[in-house]
């Protein structure tokens, strides 16, 4: 398939082993898992911070197979889970840091295609999670007000 805003048909960056057996040297239980997936979304850690943490500290290579349950799914049972989803949000912070780089450095066009195709991710990932139910329907992305989600 190829790619959202060129003609360019790409493979993905990295792929899961395809073996879905818990290893034998992961020495963590469910809850301790799961008590420490809450610890650090109770930090302000989105879904895929806490996975690379999980990761890279305590060595565990993937909470799904270890709790039978994604991250996300954790934390909306828990209700932990945050108003705007972690992908639109991460795309809000990359248009408001395209806007903040466009005030220093008016002429570069590269940077204004760049911010409009941000935005129309935006507003297409907004149409999809209210179709979904994941934001509310009166939920609206104001490029002036965008600022306030990051800070």
């Amino acid at each position: 398939m190829a790619r959202m805003h060129s003609r360019n048909k790409g493979r993905s960056g990295s792929t899961k082993p395809a073996k879905k057996v818990l290893p034998s040297w992961v020495r963590y239980k469910p809850k301790e898992v799961e008590m420490l997936i809450t610890k650090l979304s109770k930090e302000g850690k989105t879904s895929s911070e806490i996975g690379i943490i999980l990761r890279d500290t305590y060595g565990i290579p993937s909470a799904k197979l270890i709790m039978k349950k994604r991250i996300c799914e954790l934390l909306e049972a828990k209700k932990l889970v945050h108003e705007i989803p972690e992908d639109l949000l991460s795309l809000i912070k990359r248009s408001v840091a395209i806007k903040k780089h466009l005030e220093e450095n008016t002429r570069d066009n590269t940077a204004k295609r760049g911010l409009i195709l941000t935005e129309s991710k935006i507003k297409r990932l907004t149409k999809y999670y209210k179709k979904v139910g994941k934001v509310s329907h009166e939920w609206k992305y104001d490029p002036e007000k965008a600022g306030l989600f990051v800070a």
